[in-house]
Protein backbone atom coordinates (compact mmCIF):
# COMPACT_ATOMS: atom_id res chain seq x y z
CA UNK A 1 0.00 0.00 0.00
CA UNK A 2 1.56 3.57 -0.65
CA UNK A 3 2.04 5.35 2.24
CA UNK A 4 1.44 9.22 2.11
CA UNK A 5 2.16 11.75 4.96
CA UNK A 6 -0.03 15.01 5.18
CA UNK A 7 1.73 17.66 6.17
CA UNK A 8 -0.49 20.70 7.18
CA UNK A 9 -1.33 23.09 10.20
CA UNK A 10 -5.25 22.55 9.45
CA UNK A 11 -7.14 19.98 11.09
CA UNK A 12 -9.66 20.06 8.60
CA UNK A 13 -7.16 19.42 5.65
CA UNK A 14 -5.72 17.20 7.55
CA UNK A 15 -8.80 14.75 7.78
CA UNK A 16 -10.66 15.79 4.63
CA UNK A 17 -6.99 15.10 2.61
CA UNK A 18 -6.80 11.37 4.77
CA UNK A 19 -10.90 10.39 3.43
CA UNK A 20 -10.21 11.04 0.09
CA UNK A 21 -6.35 9.14 0.38
CA UNK A 22 -8.33 6.42 2.34
CA UNK A 23 -10.90 5.79 -0.70
CA UNK A 24 -7.85 5.78 -2.92
CA UNK A 25 -6.17 3.53 -1.14
CA UNK A 26 -3.53 4.87 0.45
CA UNK A 27 -2.36 4.33 4.09
CA UNK A 28 -2.25 7.67 5.59
CA UNK A 29 0.17 9.87 8.50
CA UNK A 30 -0.70 13.41 9.18
CA UNK A 31 1.60 16.18 10.96
CA UNK A 32 1.01 18.99 11.53
CA UNK A 33 4.05 21.47 10.92
CA UNK A 34 7.14 21.13 8.84
CA UNK A 35 9.35 19.84 11.91
CA UNK A 36 6.89 17.34 13.08
CA UNK A 37 6.75 16.25 9.17
CA UNK A 38 10.59 15.92 9.20
CA UNK A 39 10.01 13.69 12.13
CA UNK A 40 7.84 11.34 10.98
CA UNK A 41 9.67 11.20 7.50
CA UNK A 42 13.12 9.97 9.57
CA UNK A 43 10.68 7.23 11.30
CA UNK A 44 9.49 5.76 8.01
CA UNK A 45 10.10 7.47 4.36
CA UNK A 46 6.65 8.17 2.50
CA UNK A 47 6.08 7.24 -1.03
CA UNK A 48 4.23 10.54 -0.96
CA UNK A 49 3.68 14.09 0.88
CA UNK A 50 1.06 16.62 0.20
CA UNK A 51 2.73 19.59 2.14
CA UNK A 52 0.66 22.82 2.84
CA UNK A 53 3.36 26.03 2.78
CA UNK A 54 2.36 28.60 5.16
CA UNK A 55 2.39 26.58 8.64
CA UNK A 56 3.82 27.81 12.24
CA UNK A 57 7.14 26.25 13.30
CA UNK A 58 8.65 24.89 9.76
CA UNK A 59 6.36 26.33 6.81
CA UNK A 60 6.06 24.11 3.85
CA UNK A 61 9.33 25.63 1.77
CA UNK A 62 11.81 24.95 4.59
CA UNK A 63 10.55 21.17 4.98
CA UNK A 64 10.92 20.54 1.59
CA UNK A 65 14.46 22.18 1.05
CA UNK A 66 15.01 19.92 4.67
CA UNK A 67 13.78 16.75 3.30
CA UNK A 68 15.33 16.77 -0.34
CA UNK A 69 18.58 16.71 2.05
CA UNK A 70 18.04 14.22 4.25
CA UNK A 71 19.28 10.28 3.05
CA UNK A 72 16.18 9.10 1.46
CA UNK A 73 14.96 12.30 1.59
CA UNK A 74 14.92 12.55 -2.32
CA UNK A 75 12.39 9.84 -3.07
CA UNK A 76 9.06 10.69 -2.07
CA UNK A 77 7.01 12.82 -4.40
CA UNK A 78 5.88 15.97 -3.23
CA UNK A 79 2.51 17.44 -3.95
CA UNK A 80 2.44 21.38 -2.58
CA UNK A 81 -1.26 21.91 -1.66
CA UNK A 82 -1.60 25.70 -0.81
CA UNK A 83 -3.61 28.91 -0.85
CA UNK A 84 -0.33 30.68 -2.92
CA UNK A 85 -0.85 30.78 -6.47
CA UNK A 86 1.47 33.15 -7.83
CA UNK A 87 4.41 32.50 -10.00
CA UNK A 88 6.88 33.15 -7.30
CA UNK A 89 5.82 30.38 -5.19
CA UNK A 90 5.41 27.61 -7.58
CA UNK A 91 8.78 28.38 -9.20
CA UNK A 92 10.22 28.57 -5.83
CA UNK A 93 8.50 25.10 -4.73
CA UNK A 94 9.22 23.52 -7.99
CA UNK A 95 12.68 24.28 -7.67
CA UNK A 96 13.31 22.81 -4.58
CA UNK A 97 12.23 19.82 -5.42
CA UNK A 98 8.40 19.40 -5.60
CA UNK A 99 7.04 17.03 -7.84
CA UNK A 100 3.50 18.66 -8.28
CA UNK A 101 1.18 21.96 -7.09
CA UNK A 102 -2.11 22.06 -6.24
CA UNK A 103 -4.36 25.03 -5.36
CA UNK A 104 -6.74 24.75 -2.10
CA UNK A 105 -9.33 24.09 -1.65
CA UNK A 106 -9.37 21.12 -3.90
CA UNK A 107 -11.47 17.45 -4.15
CA UNK A 108 -11.16 14.03 -4.99
CA UNK A 109 -10.63 14.09 -8.51
CA UNK A 110 -8.37 16.70 -8.57
CA UNK A 111 -6.12 14.83 -6.42
CA UNK A 112 -6.51 11.36 -8.22
CA UNK A 113 -5.77 13.61 -11.61
CA UNK A 114 -2.34 15.12 -9.93
CA UNK A 115 -1.59 11.45 -8.21
CA UNK A 116 -1.86 9.88 -11.69
CA UNK A 117 0.09 12.00 -13.52
CA UNK A 118 2.79 11.36 -11.06
CA UNK A 119 2.51 7.65 -11.90
CA UNK A 120 1.13 6.45 -8.00
CA UNK A 121 -2.39 5.65 -9.47
CA UNK A 122 -2.50 3.68 -12.06
CA UNK A 123 -6.44 3.50 -12.10
CA UNK A 124 -9.80 5.80 -11.64
CA UNK A 125 -12.07 5.25 -8.92
CA UNK A 126 -15.92 5.30 -9.54
CA UNK A 127 -17.56 8.30 -9.40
Amino acid sequence: MTYCLVVDDSRTIRKVSREILASLSFEVAEAENGEAGLAACQERMPDVILLDWNMPVMDGYSFLKALRMYPGGEAPKVVFCTTENDMDHITRALEAGADEYIMKPFDKAILEAKFQELGLITHTSPA
